[in-house]
């Protein structure tokens, strides 16, 4: 037995590449066709975007935190958010929340020390990348890291609000991120942080010259430890 896990989902691709994750490397840990109980809820999307243009957090943390609630009223033990962009908020929901979070950008972080990177391209949207959201994980171990040129913000934010969250995979915004990725190895990264739950549907190792750091799967399999651990704790207890 797991504890199940309560996924609080923003962007549809994201939420499913982070629950079809748990749910086919689940088998790994658990055995033939077993993965935790999983709950997921979200709201609209076009909710989490008013508030973003806005710069509206609070709205933000009330959605996830109506999330939340439903989440523990449907059993979950813990919750996730497959989304980076909206991590922003989350100091907002923690204190309030009914059930503890773990936090995308520490899981990734704590990848990044296991393997000993030092610099990270942090990439995503603008409002990710112009948040404390990385800076502060990263800055907290000792890591540093780099951001996108405005341009370049620009442009990536395009991709993923205009195509990647609506299931749009074109070549050319493959080739777009494999050049970013380069021109992060040129300004000294060691690893590239796919900070955008999307992005790993359109690139991959193939695409760049770093190792990159898929936030999505890495929070997934993050989820898939802590739900095993946390029901032995239990068990012990």
């Amino acid at each position: 037995m797991t504890a199940p896990i309560g996924i609080v989902a923003c962007s549809a691709e994201g939420a499913a590449l982070c629950y079809r994750t748990i749910c086919v490397e689940g088998e790994a840990l658990l055995g033939p066709h077993a993965h935790p109980e999983v709950s997921l809820h979200g709201h609209s999307l076009a909710d989490y975007v008013a508030c973003l243009e806005r710069g509206d957090l609070e709205g933000v943390a009330a959605l996830m935190l109506s999330s939340a609630h439903k989440l523990a009223a449907a059993g979950a033990a813990f919750l996730i958010c497959p989304d980076n962009t909206i991590h922003a908020a989350l100091p907002l929901v923690r204190p309030r929340s009914p059930l503890p979070w773990l936090h995308i950008a520490e899981v990734v972080a704590e990848e990044a020390m296991a393997r000993g990177y030092r610099r990270l391209g942090i990439t995503g949207t603008r409002w990710l990348v112009e948040s404390a959201v990385y800076p502060e994980a990263l800055g907290a171990r000792g890591l540093a890291h780099a951001l996108p040129s405005e341009a370049e913000r620009a442009e990536a934010d395009r991709i993923i609000m205009a195509e990647l969250v609506k299931g749009v995979f074109r070549p050319e915004a493959r080739a777009w991120f494999s050049a970013l990725f380069a021109r992060m190895a040129t300004a000294g990264c060691d690893a590239v942080v796919l900070g955008c739950t999307e992005i790993p549907l359109i690139a991959g190792a193939d695409d760049s010259p770093l190792p990159l750091l898929d936030s999505t799967r890495l929070l997934a399999r993050a989820a898939l430890r802590h739900a095993v651990a946390a029901r032995r704790a239990g068990l012990r207890g």
